[in-house]
């Protein structure tokens, strides 16, 4: 009897945006360090494969101003990883970090320091960014479109590669006797020269633990994918429903096998939400009264304008959908937010179609619409969708969103976990002084393997 494929579980750690509810009465904090230290001990307690912490580069806004329903503070995300490594021994420290603002040789220093400072621990979720509004912040704006950030990333990644393994191994000999620290002829000089980046110099920083941070990346365009499918280990994925879950990885399956790779190489994990109940009545009650919590009337409205793209701030949310159409010619009235929505005017119709089907206030639609890869039931029900998610090739796993911070994993590691492990999919304890990667289950960093070129 072959052996259960195992669960691996990654911890998101909740900013203030409509899927945190910072109004409950245990929220603390998103910048004090101890919710994030209460998190980030609480994941390792539940034998997390990694913290999960994604980053901002600009406060967003509505229609001019801060919006505080969103994402309202964002501490650096490699300095809070790098107080995390002092307090926790296991869980892997992954952070989101753009390649379009950074720079190569920074970035890779700093990943490479963080790897260091955790024993193995570092990993690196690759984004880009081509918004001229998150651009404002930095010396060249947003100078990118969607295409050109992609070549970017890649040739980013790639030579953040040749700069970690510019050292080898055992490049550091510390002889005390011969007065060497270094052994010269074992470090290479960076010598590159492509379309977005000259680099030519010695790299400051030994090979690390891991030699590679584990490398996440979390985009779903095709650009996106084929990037994953070349440069990542791990992808956090959207698709979260059984189905398109997994046709999201036959997909991306293909994608490895085209440059060389195989589907063992690459974890898919899903971003979901958990709501446990002691029945399957309580669960859905509870589920109900976080997403109203949730999409409060105004996060309802701000919701509205980002697709209609006008002040509906008079709108009874308690009410019918506007009638008034979305208006697609003016500059976008919120800024800092990923556009999901491609053609406003068909998904109006879209949604005033459901809301008169189903006889949805304007809240209500909001809520239907806004709900995505939510698990609702019983701690056996949710272990059960869990493993059964892994054993039929639909994900390796999910990335865990809690709705209040910092103690919404707490239930679930308290739950969920123990009835995993009953099944024989979910890790009793970490291995003896694991890197990230190893407990990913993961082979070697890319470099090492045969990847067929671009």
């Amino acid at each position: 009897m072959s052996r259960k494929r195992q669960v691996h579980l990654a911890a998101h750690f909740p900013g203030v945006n409509n899927t945190t509810v910072w109004s409950d009465e245990r929220a603390e904090s998103q910048i004090a360090f101890s919710s994030f230290e209460h998190f980030a001990r609480n994941a390792e307690r539940g034998f997390f494969d990694f913290l999960f912490l994604a980053e901002g580069l600009r406060l967003r806004e509505q229609k001019g101003r801060i919006h505080d329903l969103d994402v309202v503070g964002r501490p650096n995300t490699l300095a809070i990883l790098a107080a995390l490594a002092g307090v926790t021994e296991h869980i892997g420290l992954v952070g989101t970090l753009q390649t379009t603002f950074n720079e190569p040789v920074e970035l890779a220093k700093q990943l490479a320091t963080l790897d260091h400072l955790s024993d193995g621990r570092a990993g690196w979720n690759v984004v880009t960014s081509s918004d001229a509004f998150h651009g404002a912040n930095f010396r060249r704006g947003g100078f990118l479109d969607h295409a050109d950030r992609y070549t970017r990333a890649a040739e980013f990644v790639e030579l953040s590669r040749e700069l970690w393994d510019s050292w080898e191994p055992d490049a550091v000999v510390a002889d005390v006797t011969a007065g060497r620290y270094a052994e010269r002829s074992r470090i290479r000089d960076v010598d590159h020269h492509g379309p977005q980046f000259d680099v030519v110099g010695t790299f400051p920083v030994p090979r690390s633990p891991q030699g590679h941070p584990v490398v996440v990346q979390a985009g779903d365009s095709d650009e996106g994918r084929d990037l994953a499918a070349r440069h990542a280990e791990v992808i956090f994925s959207l698709h979260t429903e059984f189905e398109d879950a997994r046709a999201f990885r036959r997909d991306v399956t293909a994608r490895l096998e085209a440059v060389g790779r195989t589907e063992d190489e690459l974890l898919v994990l899903p971003g979901a939400t958990f709501t446990i109940g002691d029945t399957p009545a309580d669960a859905e009650e509870r589920s109900r009264a976080i997403r109203r919590a949730q999409v409060s009337p105004a996060t309802a409205i701000a919701f509205l304008e980002q697709v209609w793209n006008r002040d509906l701030s008079d709108h009874d949310v308690d009410g019918p959908l506007p009638t008034v159409e979305p208006d697609v010619v003016a500059d976008a009235i919120t800024r800092g937010r990923v556009r999901h929505v491609r053609d406003p005017r068909a998904t109006v119709q879209e949604w005033r179609d459901r809301a008169a089907a189903e006889h949805l206030t304007t809240r209500e639609l909001v809520i239907a619409v806004s709900t995505r890869g939510g698990f609702v039931g019983t701690p056996d029900h949710l272990a059960a969708e869990i493993d059964r998610y892994v054993q039929e090739r639909a994900s390796d796993g999910f990335v865990v969103v809690p709705h209040t911070n910092p103690y919404g994993l707490d239930e679930f590691v308290d739950r969920v976990v123990p009835l995993l492990q009953e099944r024989g999919v979910y890790r009793e304890s970490y291995g003896d002084e694991a890197t990230l990667r190893q407990t990913l289950g993961l082979p070697g960093t890319i470099t090492q393997r045969q990847v067929v070129p671009a």
